[in-house]
């Protein structure tokens, strides 16, 4: 442990065990998982950052090692850290410059916020020494003076490579091609037993992942009409799972993006019909199912059925109404002879 603290020491960073751990100390290969809490400071104390309740919950910091995140040093403190260890780094200048970005990003993922939202189309030194608003005061401030900055880690674990299951961010492109087809039976499955809301979400992480990839590829390329037809059958999927979870504008927005591409595809419009008619766009769902019997006569009957079901809740809309208004008729009739005789 001596020659390691003499190792940081030289890179500008001094640590300070509170509590040791348990177990050796592991080689960290590239690809090691390792989830520790952070707490970042000022040298005065001042506290900036703190994984046990950003955004108003407590989420540790999870770093697959090797792939070049975004605060190197990170990656480096905890290749000297055991299991359970929880120990303090000054790191200086050199090594935090980069913080306030890291920070916004972890801040934004708190609340639930695209990581990247608020960043400009330049590289992370860039921004440094421009002057854009981090949109955080302690932020703009640290970016404006950097300065040397208190991590205090905790590791709670450290997973070998191959021994957990890679989260798609971290993935290869190739990667991320061999993942799909099973996120997409791990959706149908969660679908049938009847977790429509887990199943979304696994959808919607597939199309999410083929999406990214499919920015690489210039547009109506050979490659990117590939990754759109495998997305496709996702996102209808996906328009299922929020026809029955009530989000119908969603489905209808998804549908008519499909639409707009694949002008003859069935589904599209059976389920853009669908959610249509949950709102009470009669004209809307009316037309997008006669398209669906001219592409395909044998779905006559569904349709029949989904016009039938539209039909009976429009009545019973404006049964519902015709009571409403003869109830504040009624009431509207009793005030005034009551304010007449009084």
């Amino acid at each position: 442990m001596e020659e390691i603290d003499i190792k940081l020491r030289a890179d500008g960073i001094q640590k300070k065990v509170t509590s040791p751990g348990k177990g050796e100390l592991s080689t960290f290969p590239d690809g090691t998982k390792v989830k520790f809490h952070y707490h970042t400071s000022l040298c005065d104390g001042t506290v900036l950052d703190d994984s046990r309740t950003m955004g108003g919950h407590s989420k540790p910091m999870e770093l697959i090692l090797g792939k070049k995140f975004k605060l190197p040093v990170w990656e480096q403190v905890v290749t000297t850290m055991r299991e359970g260890e929880i120990a303090e780094f000054t790191c200086d200048v050199m090594h935090t410059a980069l913080y306030p970005l890291v920070s916004r990003s972890l801040r934004n993922i708190s609340h639930g916020k695209d990581p990247l939202e608020g960043q400009r189309h330049c590289c992370g030194i860039a921004q440094v020494h421009s002057h854009h608003s981090m949109g955080h005061p302690d932020l703009d401030k640290l970016q404006a003076n950097p300065q040397p900055l208190v991590f205090t880690l905790e590791m709670l674990e450290i997973l070998p490579p191959g021994s957990f299951q890679l989260e798609i961010w971290a993935m290869t492109d190739e990667e991320k091609m061999q993942a799909i087809p099973h996120i997409h039976e791990d959706g149908n499955a969660l679908f049938k037993s009847g977790d429509i809301t887990a199943a979304a979400e696994k959808y919607y992480s597939a199309i999410a992942c083929l999406k990214n990839l499919q920015m690489k590829e210039r547009p109506g390329d050979d490659h990117w009409i590939k990754l759109d037809l495998m997305i496709t059958p996702l996102l209808l999927n996906y328009c299922q799972c929020k026809n029955l979870l009530g989000q119908y504008y969603e489905v209808l927005e998804h549908c008519s993006s499909i639409i707009n591409k694949y002008d003859d595809n069935v589904k599209a419009y059976f389920k853009r019909g669908k959610a249509h008619a949950a709102v009470w766009n009669e004209a809307e769902a009316k037309a997008d199912f006669a398209r669906v019997i001219e592409l395909d006569p044998s779905l006559e009957t569904s349709v029949a059925k989904e016009l039938r079901a539209m039909e009976d809740r429009i009545r019973e809309k404006q049964k519902e109404e015709k009571g409403r208004y003869k109830n504040l008729f009624n009431y509207s009739s009793k005030a005034s002879a009551a304010a007449s005789t009084g």
